[in-house]
């Protein structure tokens, strides 16, 4: 007679027990790779969208030059002002056209003005007896970037209405170097860092290049 046969409960639930151990080391190894697919593809994207920006930020800086130097160049050559000097400070000056004052009033060196007719009052900030203060400032307007960079030109050439003279040093540096550093000493920002800023802004953009042929 053929016997029945019989099944251990203790190996039915080591059976259970590894099956369920099974189901649940399956389901964490799926959280880790979801969670590692997303973890990475955030960061692709954290990068993406960084080298986007700066991208951009590049292709802004470059659109910026390639619009002001022509015009600078052609105010070097009329009247000696190096050109490259005078795309730095616009770039500086005007946080590359972003500033209020440029993206508005086309105002690229922060010139201040008297008549009320051709300025607009906008705070500032300058630097005093060791600190920045904030102060309004009555800053020119300008119809078009031309017209703020020939004033802007005229201004060294002709130095100010209680100097003519005031900033010479300025016009007889054939050095950007020594212009920048003439541009301080003159008075012409009251920043202690404005010199090594121009400087930097030069060589990064290898703005010298404009400099070719000024005389």
């Amino acid at each position: 007679m053929p016997q029945k046969r019989r099944y251990s409960a203790h190996r039915n639930y080591r059976c259970k027990r590894s099956r369920k151990n099974n189901n649940t080391t399956l389901i964490l190894l799926s959280i880790v790779a979801v969670f590692v697919i997303s973890f990475f593809g955030y960061s692709r994207y954290v990068q993406y969208k960084r080298e986007t920006q700066v991208e951009m930020v590049q292709q802004s800086h470059t659109a910026f030059i390639k619009k002001i130097s022509p015009y600078a160049v052609e105010l070097g050559q009329t009247y000696g002002v190096l050109p490259s000097i005078t795309i730095a400070q616009a770039i500086l000056e005007s946080d590359w056209g972003s500033s209020t004052l440029a993206s508005q009033y086309n105002n690229y060196f922060g010139i201040k003005g008297d008549d009320p007719s051709n300025t607009k009052v906008l705070q500032t900030k300058e630097y005093t007896d060791g600190q920045w203060v904030t102060i309004n400032g009555r800053f020119r307007v300008y119809s078009d970037f031309r017209e703020s960079m020939k004033d802007h030109t005229k201004l060294l050439v002709n130095g100010t209405s209680w100097n003519s003279q005031q900033y010479k040093q300025v016009l007889q540096s054939k050095d950007y170097i020594d212009a920048a550093v003439a541009l301080q000493a003159d008075g012409y920002a009251t920043d202690p860092g404005y010199t090594s800023k121009i400087i930097r802004i030069i060589q990064k953009y290898n703005l010298k290049k404009y400099d070719e042929g000024i005389k």
